[in-house]
């Protein structure tokens, strides 16, 4: 499998003679693949209706002539000024009803029929070109999908969501019951009545917030769906994405992944935070699972630093080589950047790029160079990056849902809560310990796992929760955490009370949520509200943000809390069911907490890793053992490293990886199944 490397170039910046640097220093550093026209549209479209494809033209032909592929991309990402200026109304809107202006990117109601129809005929344009060109490895529809148009609130939105909520529920009354607008006089005699949730005197409906969120990703897909229709017909055999952005919240990617040929991403973690290596490693195995456990696309990373945060760190040396290895080593066949050539002017032009505005006599230029070289050598290993790589042998599930992320973020609920801090504070242990998880979503099948962890998976349909209690009555372990099963899918409490049939599986049920005064924090600190339990092993340990009286019906108390208005109810639970066994923990543990708890349930050993800092990674018939800490870890698999070639190796340095073979680590040997998936490949794709 060839591991392509590259990254977004916009030469529209430069000159002929910078181009034609470009392209030679491309082959220094060992480039195979690059994105082009991602913003390109004002320059093959100068005027409507009128193209210029000369300079793609040029471009493209220079870059076959290197050896170099081309993601091509459709260009619709950002309309051109005359655009927006002979039509305005294509503009989004905000809540509030400001109607934006041009002057940036992703300036479009996705609703809007004046965009649609601009971007298909842009498409059907460059397609019809470039259908068939031999340097063309992979469509890249539009970029980054709703990364700064997710919600429009203009007129043409809400007729749109009139149309989809008559398509989605039939009849107003149908409506009327599933946003329970019976309260606060709220009852539409027509949909017609219908508006999206703008600017309100204070808490908006709950289900039509719910229900804009999902609409909001149904118009975004109806773009994109457009655009690869185009495609599909005139391009059949070149395999197409578009570049997901991790943990995004405003698009569902479960829907979006059955969409595109090869699952892709961008991902920006910040070197300033301590725990970004975990980050990053959450975000590759998103995007294994999002890809069904076959090879996925890093579409975009940088080089050091970004320019958007409050404060930009660069990356230490080294940690660029580690994290694009991480990324590798948890299924990525691609490590690609933005962008090639750092900007001159414009509005990133203080983004890190593989060619930094010191060009050459870099630090950055040279990790650059060097981990070309490095990938070039791990694309010879062929299938036995592929072999194993499915789920990389996970037994934990984590299921991660995003219409429970939406719900239990709005501001009615009775505290502030972090869906995805949640859901990382159970991840975190996991990744320290060397633990594969994969990531699922509600109602998945589970047998092939032996835990399942639904951190706050508030929305609940009946048939995930008996997809959940069917995994524990054929012996699978549950836990579950607070804020699970509140709700059914129109975020309606069932008449039974919370968990809904989840109650069965847990053996328990709960009377109310009692979260410490002004806990909207997610993790313990010395001004944190928070609780205390007697853990299992009877020591005293801390949560926070979070605390429920509940009562036991067929489980038994773990541990119980013994302050705070639940002092004296349990805190964890445990019930016996069928074969397997189902956990609830009732607050959010602190680390330490945490710990003892995956002890008790099995998850982990009990014993403290080696060196937290070290990665171990296994893919296919490959260890990598990647060192995210300040000093140097000691090596524990035996064999020989192939980046280096050094022989049974004792350290890893700061920031460094070492590759190994799994010959001698006593790991078991790929099934048939993980070799049949490794041979399957994507249509057109190179081998």
């Amino acid at each position: 499998m060839k591991i392509w490397y590259g990254g977004d170039y916009n030469p529209e910046q430069w000159d002929s003679e910078t181009v034609e640097e470009d392209i030679a220093l491309m082959g220094v550093a060992g480039v195979n693949l690059v994105t082009i026209n991602v913003f390109g549209w004002a320059i093959i479209e100068p005027r409507e209706g009128e193209f210029d494809f000369s300079a793609l033209d040029e471009l493209i032909a220079r870059l076959g002539a290197a050896g170099i592929g081309v993601d091509l991309a459709t260009g619709t990402a950002s309309p051109p000024p005359w655009l927006t200026t002979r039509y305005p109304e294509m503009l989004p809107v905000r809540a509030d009803g400001t109607r934006l202006s041009q002057g940036s990117r992703q300036e479009y109601c996705p609703s809007s029929p004046v965009y649609r129809e601009a971007s298909l005929r842009l498409t059907r344009a460059l397609v019809s070109r470039y259908a068939a060109h031999p340097s063309i490895e992979l469509w890249h529809i539009n970029n980054e999908y709703g990364g700064h148009n997710s919600h429009c609130y203009c007129d043409v939105s809400a007729a749109a969501f009139r149309d989809w909520l008559e398509h989605r529920y039939g009849t107003v009354d149908e409506l009327n019951a599933a946003w329970s607008t019976t309260f606060w006089s709220q009852r539409y005699d027509s949909f017609a009545e219908i508006l999206p949730p703008r600017v309100t005197s204070t808490h908006g409906n709950p289900m039509q917030l719910q229900d804009f969120d999902i609409f909001s990703t149904h118009e975004l897909m109806e773009c994109y769906r457009g655009e690869v229709a185009i495609v599909r017909e005139l391009s059949p055999g070149i395999p197409l994405t578009t570049n997901f952005m991790g943990f995004f919240k405003r698009a569902d990617y479960w829907t979006w992944a059955r969409e595109v040929d090869i699952v892709s991403n961008d991902a920006y973690p910040d070197p300033a935070d301590p725990d970004a290596a975990a980050y990053a490693a959450m975000n590759w195995d998103l995007m294994r699972s999002l890809s069904g456990g076959r090879p996925w696309m890093l579409m975009e990373q940088a080089a050091s630093a970004v320019n958007w945060r409050a404060a930009n760190q660069p990356k230490a040396p080294g940690q660029m080589r580690a994290w694009s290895l991480q990324a590798v080593a948890r299924g990525a066949r691609s490590v690609l950047f933005f962008q090639w050539r750092q900007s001159a002017g414009g509005a990133e032009q203080y983004h890190s790029a593989m060619l930094p505005h010191a060009h050459t006599r870099s630090r950055v230029w040279r990790e650059v160079r060097e981990l070309g070289a490095e990938l070039q050598g791990l694309s010879a290993l062929g299938a036995d990056l592929d072999v194993g790589l499915n789920g990389l042998g996970a037994r934990v599930a984590i299921v991660f849902d995003w219409p429970s992320w939406w719900a239990i973020e709005q501001e009615h609920l009775p505290t502030a809560h972090d869906y995805l801090r949640h859901v990382f504070a159970w991840y975190l242990p996991l990744w320290q310990n060397d633990v594969p998880v994969d990531f699922v979503r509600a109602g998945d099948d589970l047998s092939r796992f032996d835990v399942v962890i639904t951190p706050s998976t508030f929305t609940m349909t009946d048939q995930a929760a008996e997809s959940i209690d069917r995994f524990v009555l054929s012996g699978g372990t549950l836990v579950a955490t607070y804020q699970t099963a509140v709700v059914d899918e129109v975020l309606r409490v069932r008449r039974d009370g919370y968990l809904g049939p989840l109650a069965h599986t847990l053996g328990i049920w709960i009377e109310e949520f009692t979260p410490p005064a002004g806990a909207d924090l997610w993790e313990q600190r010395e001004e944190a509200p928070s609780v205390s339990f007697r853990g299992p092993a009877g020591r005293r340990l801390m949560g926070s943000s979070w605390a429920e009286v509940l009562h036991t019906d067929t489980a038994s108390a773990v541990a119980e809390f013994d302050s705070g208005p639940a002092n004296g109810h349990p805190a964890v639970t445990r019930n016996e069911r069928g074969h397997g066994v189902a956990w609830y923990v009732a607050t959010q543990p602190d680390r330490e907490a945490m710990r003892e708890l995956l002890v008790a349930i099995g998850v982990t050993q009990g014993v403290e890793p080696i060196d937290p800092a070290l990665e171990r990674v296994e893919r296919g018939g490959l260890v990598f053992l990647i060192n995210h800490g300040s000093v140097a870890a000691r090596v524990r698999d035996h064999g020989t490293d192939l980046l280096t070639g050094d022989r049974e190796p004792e350290w890893v340095p700061s920031f460094g990886v070492r590759i190994m073979s799994n010959a001698r680590s006593g790991l078991a040997t790929p099934s048939d199944s993980d070799r049949d998936l490794a041979e399957s490949t994507i249509p057109g794709a190179p081998a």
